[in-house]
């Protein structure tokens, strides 16, 4: 062979095995992949247009706060179910289900918002969206990694990432375009329904190849499996709870209204900017991690990132410039990006498919759970001790915990490819 040809076939293998769309070459991945983008852009819609409707009606902050708590206290509550029914039943038929909820649950509050329905009939339709989620979650999750062989997990991890980013940024911007363009929230309702129902013609058509599910009967032993899992297999268990820890402490968009008025002195607009730019940062990053070759060190990887994210919040509490602000929590959401992707490929590589439904459930739980409480926990360390303190406390504190998990479970330092 001669050596211009050899460079060739070499250079050709190097792409092939960096190829930044590996995933999206998938023809069912893809079909999933757009759906959820549908359907994540349309509940992102519907999160803006629900906060304005209820907020214009009551005026009252204690009912904008219930908004998030009625959502995630059914996922908290059915985490063992639906983990042990996307396990054991059809993940595509679940997922179906599921976004068929939702898509009723937003024509609900359509007809809620024209007739000027009672705000206890909003609460009851974002608890029938946190049920939908809750089993949604696990079995989307899981049935995602049957669509695409394991050599491609990592870059799909990516795009999933990649995904919800851009709904997180194109869909409140939409959600507020359209609440101005309809003169109230009732349309953007019937947007979310629309998007919904997209992303179940598109799921419908996903050719789910066959997989192994769990055939365990129903019982606390099978419902616990999850946790079980998690709790035997310590690298996992050390990157959800890195990941936890680092959102409930760390995380300050809760109180990014209190820093644009009383810290950085800006306008509403320049508030609008400092909350689509954790996205805006996790998206680019998300992206960039596409384009590179595989992480060669996820372990030191993660551990750095969490450190990062620390650091960047620590420079924002004590930030007083507004675009050193704005860079940080840029810099926040892409740092976020990388443990996000090194956490969700770690997981799923090395659950055995039978169980990977109960591990999702465990592992979005932690998620939900730790935003809702970290929310919670940044406005009442804010309260004690003012703001500054809270976010820059909370930066010191995720700094601690990371330096904790390496301590504690030495083994995520050595952590290497992620595929190995």
């Amino acid at each position: 062979m001669s050596l211009d040809k050899r460079n060739s076939t070499l250079n050709s293998a190097k792409v092939a095995q960096h190829d930044p769309f590996a995933a999206l070459r998938f023809r069912d991945y893809r079909l999933f992949t757009i759906g959820r983008t549908l359907l994540f852009t349309g509940l992102q819609m519907q999160t803006v247009a629900i906060g304005w409707e209820l907020y214009d009606r009551t005026g009252s902050a204690m009912v904008l706060g219930g908004v998030g708590l009625a959502q995630v206290l059914p996922m908290i509550a059915l985490t063992l179910i639906a983990g042990h029914v996307a396990d054991r039943s059809d993940r595509k038929r679940t997922m179906l289900l599921s976004i068929m909820l939702l898509a009723l649950c937003s024509l609900a509050l359509a007809v809620l918002s024209f007739s000027k329905g009672t705000i206890v009939l909003f609460f009851a339709c974002l608890l029938f969206i946190g049920v939908a989620k809750a089993f949604s979650k696990p079995a989307s999750d899981a049935l995602m990694w049957q669509l695409i062989p394991v050599s491609a997990f990592t870059n799909a991890a990516t795009w999933n990432s990649s995904s919800f980013q851009l709904a997180s940024v194109v869909g409140p911007a939409l959600g507020g375009f359209a609440i101005a363009a309809f003169g109230g929230a009732t349309g953007v309702y019937v947007l979310a329904a629309i998007m919904a129902i997209l992303c179940f013609t598109l799921t419908v058509a996903i050719k789910v190849q066959h997989a192994t599910l769990s055939k365990e009967p129903i019982s606390l032993k099978a419902l616990s499996a999850g946790a079980q899992f998690v709790w035997q297999n310590q690298i996992i268990l050390a990157a959800i709870t890195l990941d936890m820890f680092a959102v409930l402490l760390g995380g300050s968009v809760a109180l990014l209204p209190i820093f644009a008025k009383d810290i950085l002195h800006v306008g509403p607009v320049e508030l609008g900017y400092l909350q689509a730019a954790p996205s805006i940062g996790a998206l680019i990053m998300a992206v960039a991690l596409a384009h590179l070759p595989p992480l060669r060190q996820a372990g030191p990887a993660l551990l750095w990132s969490v450190v990062g994210f620390g650091v960047v919040t620590i420079v924002f509490g004590l930030s007083r410039w507004f675009w050193l602000s704005l860079l940080m929590l840029t810099l926040s959401g892409a740092l976020d990006s990388i443990s996000v992707v090194i956490r969700h490929t770690l997981v799923q590589i090395r659950t055995p498919n039978d169980l990977r439904g109960r591990v999702a459930a465990i592992n979005s739980v932690f998620i939900s759970a730790s935003n809702e409480l970290g929310g919670f926990e940044s406005g009442l360390t804010a309260a004690l001790f003012g703001p500054v303190t809270s976010v820059v406390g909370g930066g010191i504190g995720t700094i601690i915990v990371v330096i904790a998990v390496a301590a504690i479970w030495p083994k995520i330092r050595e952590l290497g490819a992620l595929q190995d």
